[in-house]
């Protein structure tokens, strides 16, 4: 009853936001020190170490407070700062059971919800996801991945090798991170123009001393999905005392995989719900009427055609004039077993889909073999050396890199039939004849005009079970080295230099679930794929249409099964790629001149990067090589080395106008190959009328120019194989309906690929803030900002171009009866955002029961994000809690709270979780009004967990942390998120949710 009574109390977040106000703020007691630290907006004590490229150790002597933080080249105290940032300490990470960057960056709740993280991208993908294999990005505030700036120790790391555009932040070292600080505000002033945002610094330990060894696992009480990591760091030298120090970590981690199979919540068979799945590739194949192939069948198919003469006019169900060309499965005819005894196999909603010729046919739940954890092994290493010299002048180099493998795996290959590529039929022959009479009597019972067609091959569309789940394995290698001096060169002037290189490689291969297909794009067999024994065509289909493999049998004879290895593509290259950064910068800073406030301050600098980027198809996509079954070969987009050039100066400087008024001004000048020159300002200010009162603001500008992809990529064409688009212009909204003629669905070639004439996007940027500390041990601060971009750079959705269709009419190819053959969805300068927001950070804390008692909470609301499609048409809809399949989903109100208590000995922690609901999808049935479901809600729940951990540290040298996270087991809430056109996705989201349910985590740290 008292956990019940507990998460009642919490469950908003009201109370418990009531509760950090009312008390001060979380402090963790620092080994010598009586009383914990002053509680900052930060979220965390003053940090030893400043955010600096390299040295760095100590505060500065004159202030005692003053350091380098991310989003200034002047030394400040981070607590006193006019910009909002917030520093994540070792603390709250072992609180939260937090073991790797993409678990804090999806803790984090300025963090977008976007399709970022590895759960989001492990199923079939489209669009701006291609490519994105093994990939976990940074998306602040939800201006996209590209739009977060992610640094180690305030110098960039290279775009993953494959995207070309997003870090991946599992290449940083986690095991040497000393804090991680959150700039939630745009910093294209300082860092360069695509941080617009906001930044994320990885700050490392830069003096450590000795031995320490640190073990975690994270084990699930319902198995699957187990997170692993060992790491070691020495450190030898101080700093003061010796004039140098080494040191190193490395770490290595696993993420064991979690199937969709393994989770209950994982079902899109709940039509009661408004959900069910769109595809009739099933295990038992599902029949359809194919029109006559000249190559390999031109007597027709059992079922007739779909055009002309070549249709069966008594193919229509039982009592009606509705054709049954929507696929036939005997399991799901009158008297048969049941599409549900096969596993996976439901009954096919033909309501909810909208699609009667579909009454008899079965569908697959594909979500349920999708992973919902990858597969992930990680090797992380750190070095590195620094040396005092002249007393003053700290050289370093520090080196660091990994080795992530993932394996993507997903669906069993659908194999659809067509006249030309895939014309597959199952045939009459000795070795069928049995199940060919089989299923000719079953269908003949519903459909008797089909008596005139027996011995006609059965064309059908199959889930090959027997395939095994299609799988690409990614292997990302990353190396960078930066060589960095920093010292005074005058008085009070301070220097800072650096150079680096970092890179980024990846390459993926073809696992599990491919084979060639054995034909080429006219149909004719393809003379470079393998033929398997018993065949007389090629690959695959040559096994399919010669009857070896069974596509009405779940089991298949041990003679398929080694044809079907004969014909297997596991292991060949699907493509691979490579992002390069080279980097120098020098900058100083110190005092001017003296004012009214204080000392003015200035800093000065220079940049210069260069960043290449290649992308590399796969032989075996080549021309003179045989076709592979559904592999989303990118030849097309290979990409010989590219290469971009970044100059830039820039200038800060802080004026105390008065004793508690600053205003400090930046301006940063760029310049990028083949964009110009950009200029870029930021003022902000800081106002203190009263010690425990402070107000804030800032203003600045962005400037983003597309990345390699966005420009290079060549034209892919894909068939819409979705059922939930009409043609705009006949059928006004552009949603299927079966009643009306003009609103039939249409499936058109959709376009995808780069566009050379993108130009960049342009930012304008604004903050406004206050921040009240009455006591050491509290604070609350409460930010507006605001965001505005101008000609985004973005990939329109086909409901947003079917939705605008009059705006964009040159992005609907025709023919010469009009209908829609294409759609163009190429990258294209498209309007603009406008995005605002609150963000919330509240401590408090108090001392009792011989510690200290603490609470806190950040969060952020969203306040407005809308989007116009081009520069003249007025603003869409609210897109706060829009539904899409790969954007953003802008919840209204995220937030991470905790309760504390601490002593010397332990610290005992609850922390929650909030994630706010959104629209649920609609599909098409219940869109057009032709049906109801009862339990279907329009909105998708709240997500609600809580993390509980002790940690004891009563030992000298040893450390302990026991966790448990997801406390209560919530399960994800219900989302409709499957996608006809792909079929992937399921009934929950992981833009938002866990899949893992409740898990026990332990830590254990040991330091000689």
């Amino acid at each position: 009853m008292r956990a019940f009574t507990l998460r009642t109390m919490l469950t908003g977040g009201t109370a418990f936001a009531a509760l950090a106000i009312a008390t001060p703020a979380f402090a963790q007691t620092l080994p010598g020190q009586e009383t914990p630290p002053a509680e900052t907006p930060t979220g965390a004590a003053t940090p030893i170490q400043d955010a600096g490229t390299a040295g760095g150790g100590t505060q500065d002597a004159d202030t005692g407070r003053e350091i380098l933080v991310t989003g200034s080249r002047i030394k400040q105290d981070p607590n006193n700062s006019a910009l909002p940032l917030q520093i994540i300490t070792n603390q709250e990470l072992e609180r939260n059971g937090i073991s790797s960057p993409e678990q804090l960056i999806q803790f984090l709740s300025t963090n977008g919800s976007g399709a970022d993280n590895l759960a989001s991208n492990a199923d079939v993908t489209s669009g701006a996801q291609r490519g994105t294999n093994g990939l976990s990005a940074a998306n602040l505030r939800g201006q996209g991945s590209a739009a977060t700036l992610v640094l180690l120790n305030g110098r960039r790391v290279a775009a993953h090798g494959l995207s070309g555009s997003a870090v991946d932040v599992n290449q940083i070292p986690f095991a040497a991170i000393e804090r991680v600080e959150v700039l939630k505000d745009g910093a294209s002033a300082i860092y360069g123009t695509d941080a617009i945002g906001g930044v994320i610094n990885f700050i490392t330990r830069k003096d450590y001393k000795g031995f320490g060894l640190q073990g975690f696992t994270d084990t699930t009480e319902q198995g699957g999905g187990e997170i692993k990591r060992v790491s070691g760091i020495a450190g030898y030298g101080d700093l003061d005392k010796n004039g140098f120090n080494v040191m190193g970590a490395v770490a290595y981690s696993w993420n064991d995989i979690l199937r969709g199979s393994q989770r209950d919540f994982v079902n899109a068979n709940q039509p009661n719900r408004g959900l069910s799945a769109d595809t009739r590739g099933t295990p038992i194949a599902t029949i359809f009427p194919l029109n006559p192939s000249a190559l390999y069948f031109p007597g027709g198919t059992l079922l007739g055609g779909t055009s002309g003469t070549n249709i069966l006019p008594g193919l229509v169900f039982p009592g009606t004039t509705v054709r049954a060309d929507g696929g036939v499965n005997t399991l799901d005819l009158p008297g048969g077993a049941g599409c549900g005894t096969v596993d996976g196999s439901f009954a096919y909603d033909e309501q909810l889909w909208n699609t009667p010729g579909a009454r008899y046919a079965c569908a697959y739940d594909t979500g349920r073999v999708a992973v919902l954890q990858q597969p992930l092994r990680t090797l992380t290493y750190y070095g590195r050396g620094v040396a005092r010299i002249l007393g003053q002048h700290d050289l370093s180099v520090e080196v660091t890199g990994s080795d992530a493998k993932s394996a993507k795996s997903f669906s069993e290959a659908q194999i659809s039939p067509n006249t030309t590529t895939q014309p597959l039929a199952y045939p009459l022959n000795p070795t069928t004849a049995a199940t060919y009479n089989a299923i000719y009597s079953q269908l003949l019972t519903q459909f008797p005009a089909l008596a005139a067609n027996y011995g006609k091959p059965i064309s059908y569309r199959w889930r090959c079970i027997v395939c095994g789940p299609r799988e690409y394995n990614t292997e990302t290698k990353t190396l960078r080295v930066a060589l960095a001096a920093e010292g005074p060169i005058a008085g009070r002037w301070d220097y800072r230099a650096g150079a680096s290189y970092a890179r980024s490689e990846s390459a993926s291969n073809l696992g599990t679930g491919y084979y060639y297909r054995g034909t080429l794009t006219n149909g004719a067999p393809d003379p470079n794929a393998p033929i398997a024994t018993g065949a007389t065509v090629p690959g695959i289909i040559g096994l399919l249409n010669a009857g070896i493999l069974n596509p009405f049998s779940i089991t298949q004879t041990d003679a398929a099964r080694a044809a079907l290895g004969q014909v297997s593509a596991y292991g060949e290259t699907l493509y691979g790629g490579k992002y390069e950064v080279k980097q120098l910068d020098y900058s100083i800073s110190g005092p001017l001149f003296h004012m009214w406030g204080g000392d003015v301050q200035a800093a000065l600098g220079i940049d210069y990067r260069r960043e290449t980027y290649s992308f590399n198809g796969s032989p075996a996509a080549a021309a003179t090589q045989p076709v592979i079954l559904l592999a989303a070969f990118d030849n097309v987009n290979a990409l010989t080395p590219k290469n971009r050039t970044v100059k830039a100066a820039y200038a800060e400087v802080l004026f105390p106008i008065v004793t508690g008024l600053e205003v400090t001004g930046a301006v940063r000048a760029d310049d990028y190959t083949g964009f110009g020159t950009t200029v870029n300002p930021k003022v902000s200010v800081k106002f203190r009328p009263w010690e425990p009162l402070m107000f804030r603001g800032s203003y600045n500008t962005g400037f983003r120019v597309p990345t390699f992809n966005q420009i290079f990529n060549g034209a892919t064409e894909s068939p819409y194989a979705g059922k939930d688009l009409a043609d705009p212009t006949r059928c006004p909204g552009g949603v299927p309906n079966a009643t009306d003629p003009a609103c039939v669905a249409i499936t058109p070639i959709i376009v995808t690929g780069g566009n050379s004439q993108l130009g960049p996007e342009k930012a304008k940027q604004a903050s406004a803030g206050v921040v009240f500390q009455p006591a050491p041990r509290f604070s609350a601060s409460v930010d507006w900002w605001m965001i505005n971009v101008d000609d985004t750079i973005q990939l329109l959705t086909l409901r947003q171009l079917i939705d605008n269709a009059s705006l964009f009419t040159d992005r609907f190819i025709r023919d010469g009866s009009n209908n829609v053959v294409a759609i163009d969805d190429r990258w294209i300068n498209a309007g603009s955002r406008r995005t605002q927001g609150l963000e919330v950070a509240l401590r408090g804390g108090i001392e009792g029961a011989g510690g200290v008692f603490s609470a806190g909470l950040d969060g952020t609301y969203l306040l407005k994000k809308r989007e116009k499609l081009t520069p003249t048409s007025a603003y869409g809809p609210s897109l706060i809690g829009a539904f899409t399949f790969a954007g953003d989903l802008g919840l209204r109100w995220k937030h991470n709270a905790f309760i504390n208590y601490s002593n010397d000995d332990f610290t005992l922690s609850l922390t929650q979780l909030f994630r706010s609901g959104y629209d649920n999808q609609v599909l098409p049935g219940i869109l057009n009004g032709t049906v109801s479901r009862p339990d279907f809600n329009y909105k998708v729940d709240d997500y609600i967990i809580y993390n509980a951990a002790l940690a004891f540290n009563g030992i000298e040298g040893f450390k302990f942390t026991l966790g448990v996270r997801n406390l209560f087991n919530t399960d994800p809430p219900f989302a409709v998120t499957y996608d006809s056109n792909t079929g992937a996705g399921s009934s929950w989201d992981p833009r938002v949710a866990d899949p893992r349910g409740r898990s026990y985590t332990f830590n254990v740290e040991v330091k000689f």
